[in-house]
């Protein structure tokens, strides 16, 4: 009899998840499995939402129906059957909502071992009492500044910043920070009726006034009559006022908006609390140290320099016990972790905002190291992202000791040094969307030689060299600096323009940073474009057609319909964000939350627009025999075909074609696309704009998640916006695509303290023969003919 315990695959039937066409495949587990394939082809709809939906969807079931209600559940994935399957363990690039108090201390939970080494092992002053390791943390009532509430900074500002033009008048501007529209004339008209002369020029107002108005916090209520228009009726209103400080500071700290809080903080000046001194803790929790140092000094420091400074101190006659021997053997442990990812350049206080994705998903990763779990399956998103090829090799290291410690570790990844090293190799493909979907090699790596549909085996095994392509010459230069900021001392730098450019070195080295210092104002820059990798909306509700515009065009074809034309319907008709067209029931959703006695909250497909969003009555209107849920429903790819006669809309969705996102759905939402899905959007809508002055345009890591075919399709269009007058400044691990870039600035030569100043800059060619780069070997290697078979 055939038992399926002793089997040692993971088999699955009949997977329909997204674009999967009814796969089955099977899978070993105890082994490194890289699936691979090009941008939505499939793998990770195979990976993750299949593979690891299912392992959570059993746990889940195992759970009593109380706590199952606490826990954010995923929805059972369309498959047949998966057997064979151990408890799953995903580590995701997802980052949860920007929170300043969140640090690599929190994340890796070090903060809690070092918090509990000065409670237990610190030194005290003559006569003080022992504190609880909650007394340590600035995230506690117990332990938190009370000045700056454990942030360590305060927000200040001052006249001069709140009035940067003393000559207008309030009516004219004069108070730059005050919002703008209705919400600034109230204030103004607040000010009139409070008996304050809004239209002499500020400079030439009492200064006892000038005060009153920019910093009181007083919050008078007056009733407002306000000027009326001839147009309109302006009935008198009760209005607050609130002085130019109390709004940037309230701004700051509660707006859920980085637009509103950037503008707040060009208003403000940041310094380092005057009562804990930027050391976020209460004086007595500041009083005790280790090894000479308080708590905020050792979480300040990179963490290569911490486990050398611990070792010393547990060393030290001072703190000679057994506790502060064992607390420091284990904190120095799950640091060597943390540094054997190449994430030592880090410190404990680090804000988790300021880490890229694939720092903040190698940090969990070493968390899951120090875990000791075994016979779980660890599916992992791209754990390469964002790493220098000198720091992958440490990636494998601790991906085979995943797998030792009797582990199956599944990894979606792209780095073709990850694929080499796979013990089983999933292909899907051989293309995109509705293209892909499809296993084309399940074994080991060799076997993929022989499948001639795969986009993956010519990058591992028959790439012939590039082209070579004569470098071009800067038309002139943009010289930023001195650039001091996180790692970087005055550093001065100097970028062609007219050329491709790229910024190597490994993780932290500070190139991000740099790149950050150019701004518009610069000579010769002409106009600057940030493409990153941002998400392009945070709700269902956005997507790749509400973004790129082209839902704006959609929705006009509809209202030129006959059938639109004869029912009076508006473009607002046809938009699923305001009542009118949409389904009512799940406002425009397509789902509704079904209540359950004793369970969690799911979600099905609404009763009545059956996921469609709109009501019967706007599904009516037909264009060419579409509707508009079934428009949107539509590929890029399908779409171009249909609008191609629609010049707005074919060069939206050419644009999209140029940059690989053929495979998405115009009303895919927001939340469902990767962070370099969305650059290549951000990218696209640029590209579909008449180009008339030249731009610099910079990209953050944009081969970040792409198959080596994708990434030759983005380096097309980057090439292609040089050779048509604009500048690219792209910051790249990828040593392809440096290879072919005409200019190469490096920074390093390693991360954190050891890095940040520029070791190289020139053509690739020449960097690659730099003797104090770290990125000059492999840069080399991607150079030479036989790097690139």
């Amino acid at each position: 009899m055939y038992d399926r315990s002793l089997d040692p695959y993971v088999r699955v039937r009949g997977a329909r998840e997204h674009n999967l066409a009814g796969v089955d495949v099977d899978i070993p587990r105890d082994a490194l499995v890289v699936f691979t394939g090009v941008s939505g082809s499939g793998k990770s709809s195979l990976a993750f939402g299949t593979i690891y939906a299912e392992a959570q969807r059993r746990y889940f079931e195992s759970v009593a129906p109380y706590a199952r209600r606490l826990i954010h559940q995923v929805g059972a994935p369309a498959v047949g059957e998966i057997t064979g399957l151990p408890p799953a363990v995903s580590l995701e690039q997802r980052r949860s909502s920007p929170n300043a108090r969140s640090s690599v201390g929190t994340v890796t939970t070090l903060s809690n071992s070092l918090r509990m080494l000065f409670s237990r092992a610190g030194r005290y002053p003559e006569g003080a009492g022992r504190l609880d390791s909650d007394a340590f943390s600035p995230n506690t009532a117990a332990g938190a500044c009370p000045s700056c509430h454990g942030l360590g900074r305060v927000h200040e500002t001052s006249e001069e910043l709140l009035v940067p033009d003393p000559e207008l008048s309030i009516r004219q501007g004069a108070i730059a920070a005050w919002p703008g529209a209705w919400q600034g004339k109230n204030l103004r008209d607040v000010l009139d009726t409070l008996g304050y002369d809004v239209d002499r020029p500020w400079r030439e107002l009492d200064a006892k006034d000038r005060e009153w108005i920019l910093f009181t916090d007083e919050q008078p209520v007056v009733t407002v009559h306000p000027v009326r228009d001839a147009d309109r009726i302006q009935r008198p209103y009760q209005g607050t006022y609130m002085s130019a400080r109390r709004h940037v500071l309230r701004t700051f700290s509660d707006s859920k908006s980085p637009t509103l809080r950037t503008k707040a903080e060009r208003f403000l000046t940041s310094a380092p609390c005057p009562v804990c001194g930027g050391g976020r803790l209460r004086p007595e929790a500041l009083a005790v140290t280790f090894a000479g140092r308080t708590i905020a000094d050792l979480a300040a420091l990179p963490l290569t320099a911490l486990a050398g400074l611990l070792t010393e101190g547990a060393a030290s006659p001072a703190h000679d016990t057994e506790t502060a021997r064992v607390l420091t053997e284990d904190l120095a442990a799950r640091i060597a972790t943390v540094t054997e990812l190449g994430l030592g350049y880090l410190s404990l206080d680090r804000a988790t905002p300021t880490l890229s994705n694939g720092e903040l998903q190698r940090l969990r990763l070493a968390t899951q190291l120090r875990s000791g779990l075994f016979g779980v399956v660890y599916v992992l998103d791209e754990p390469s992202a964002g790493l220098h090829p000198a720091d992958t090799e440490a990636l494998l290291v601790v991906l085979g000791r995943l797998k030792a410690a009797g582990n199956s570790v599944f990894v979606v990844e792209h780095h073709l040094d990850v694929i080499r090293h796979a013990d089983w190799l999933v292909d899907v493909g051989p293309r995109a969307g509705v293209h892909g979907g499809r296993v084309l090699h399940s074994g080991p790596p060799e076997g993929l030689a022989d499948v001639e549909a795969s986009a993956t085996r010519r990058f591992l095994f028959d790439r012939a060299p590039a082209p070579a392509r004569a470098v071009r010459e800067p038309a002139g230069w943009l010289r930023t600096g001195p650039v001091t900021r996180h790692n970087l001392r005055a550093v001065d730098a100097a970028f062609p323009v007219g050329v491709l450019t790229a910024v190597t070195g490994v993780s932290g080295s500070g190139k991000s940073t740099l790149v950050g210092a150019l701004t518009e104002e610069l000579s010769e820059a002409g106009r600057l474009v940030t493409v990153d990798q941002r998400p392009i909306g945070r709700t269902p509700r956005s997507n790749l057609a509400t973004y790129t515009g082209l839902f704006d065009v959609v929705r006009k074809l509809f209202t030129e319909t006959e059938e639109a034309r004869a029912r009076g319907y508006k473009a607002g008709r046809f938009s699923f964000n305001v009542p009118g067209g949409r389904c009512e029931t799940c406002q425009g959703e397509g789902f509704v939350s079904v209540e359950l006695l004793f369970l969690p909250s799911t979600y099905a497909p609404c009763p009545d627009c059956h996921g469609a969003r709109y009501n019967p009555e706007t599904l009516q209107v037909r264009l060419r025999g579409l509707t508009i849920a079934e428009v949107l429903d539509l590929t890029v790819e399908s779409a171009a075909g249909f609008f191609e006669d629609v010049p707005a809309a074919a060069r939206s969705l050419g644009a999209l074609l140029d940059v690989g996102l053929g495979y998405l759905r115009l009303g895919q939402p927001a939340t469902e696309l990767s962070g370099g899905e969305a650059q290549r959007i951000k990218l696209a809508s640029e590209l579909q704009r008449p180009h008339r002055s030249p731009t610099l345009y910079v990209l953050d890591e944009p081969t970040t998640g792409l198959h080596p075919a994708d990434v030759e399709v983005l380096m097309r269009q980057l090439h292609g916006l040089v050779d048509a007058g604009h500048s690219v400044i792209v910051v790249e691990h990828d040593m392809d695509v440096v290879a072919t870039a005409d200019w190469v600035v490096d920074l390093g030569p390693g991360g954190g303290d050891e890095g940040g100043r520029i070791v190289a800059a020139g053509p690739p060619a020449e960097v690659a023969r730099a003797a104090e780069s770290r990125t000059a070997p492999y840069l080399a290697r991607a150079l030479e003919p036989a790097g690139r078979s």
